[in-house]
């Protein structure tokens, strides 16, 4: 409460979005939407348009929500302690009457307890991949038990629920693993932290060889169009991976802790993070970038053009949630959203197979 005579500071918003002038007019032009994480807030977003054009924001409650995958008609989501898989309900064409042209609704779920799952896609076969960071390897679910493991890096020496290197992003190739990214190539329980201003790796899964090192906390390695692009998290850079010459290429400047990479024909998503106040995130050379550009961090979305680094579009959030983790395109769709759990609708929701 304020003192006598003085004027109390305006609440903060609850939750609040803005967005770049053309930011719904590139929706509109990409046939696409997006889809987002926020573990902090423990919120899945669906972020698309409205038949009049407007944005559309849809959003449901899982608790510690991470790593998206997306599939042909389903959606995969890592929570605190289950993997989820959703399903499209709608057939092609199909709309609900308020005009949501994709219905995802969860329809299993593993429980693999808190394994700290970060990255995840779909496999050749369909079959949910994930980074196990609390194992510091990655798994795949199991009918028996919280994970069946299919891959450990080479400086790990055993699977211990220690979080070793802090094992976070993955690259698919061919629906294989391809790339992985880790803050440091260490083997000691919780090692990593003493790495994080440039001891992150990156390492080819087939080989186990480090193709790079010297980064600042990477995260979300993906392959697109031939290139390995990546986020240099601590460093608020946007790049590649030169494969053949060992160096990272920064493209463009991320005023922000970026997690989270998709794509989209010419042009990259990517999610940024404000920094939390703690001994993880502090002390990075993104603290050096943003006070050298006078810039504070932002919490949001980036949309990079790829062929010249440009910021073309933006949205940005406001108020309680700060931190992102991962972000998803979903080609086709404009108006998403999902069944929740925490709610009487699961129940209403009935389909013949």
């Amino acid at each position: 409460m304020a003192a006598a005579g003085e004027t109390a500071a305006p609440a903060a918003p609850a939750f609040e979005i803005s967005t770049s002038r053309q930011f719904a007019a590139w929706l509109a032009e990409a046939g696409a939407s997006l889809a987002f994480t926020t573990y902090q807030a423990g919120k899945l977003f669906f972020i698309g348009l409205k038949p009049d054009g407007r944005l559309w924001v849809h959003e449901r409650s899982f608790e510690r929500c991470m790593g998206l995958a997306v599939g042909d008609n389903a959606l995969l989501m890592a929570s605190l302690w289950q993997l989820w898989r959703f399903e499209n309900s709608l057939a092609p064409g199909q709309k609900m009457p308020e005009g949501t042209d994709r219905l995802f609704v969860p329809q299993v779920a593993w429980v693999t307890g808190d394994l700290d799952i970060h990255d995840l896609a779909f496999d050749g076969d369909g079959r949910p991949v994930f980074v196990n960071t609390l194992f510091s390897c990655l798994a795949t679910v199991s009918d028996t038990a919280s994970f069946k493991p299919l891959w450990k890096p080479p400086f790990v020496s055993r699977l211990a629920a220690e979080d070793r290197c802090h094992l976070n992003g993955l690259a698919m190739a061919d629906g294989r693993p391809a790339y992985v990214t880790a803050v440091g190539p260490t083997d000691v329980a919780d090692a990593w932290r003493d790495h994080r201003s440039g001891g992150g790796v990156v390492v080819d899964v087939a080989s186990g060889e480090t193709v790079l090192a010297g980064l600042a906390m990477p995260h979300s390695p993906r392959l697109q169009n031939g290139r390995l692009w990546l986020l240099n998290s601590g460093a608020g850079e946007f790049g590649f991976v030169d494969l053949a010459g060992g160096r990272f290429e920064p493209v463009a400047f991320l005023p922000g802790y970026g997690r989270g990479l998709a794509f989209h024909g010419r042009y990259a998503v990517v999610g940024l993070s404000k920094s939390r106040q703690n001994r993880t995130f502090s002390g990075l050379p993104l603290d050096a970038a943003l006070a050298a550009k006078k810039a504070e961090p932002r919490c949001g979305l980036y949309v990079i053009d790829l062929a010249s680094g440009d910021v073309v579009h933006w949205l940005r959030i406001e108020g309680v949630v700060d931190e992102l983790y991962d972000v998803a395109v979903l080609p086709g769709a404009r108006m998403p959203a999902a069944i929740g759990v925490k709610s009487g609708e699961i129940r209403r929701v009935l389909s013949i197979g």
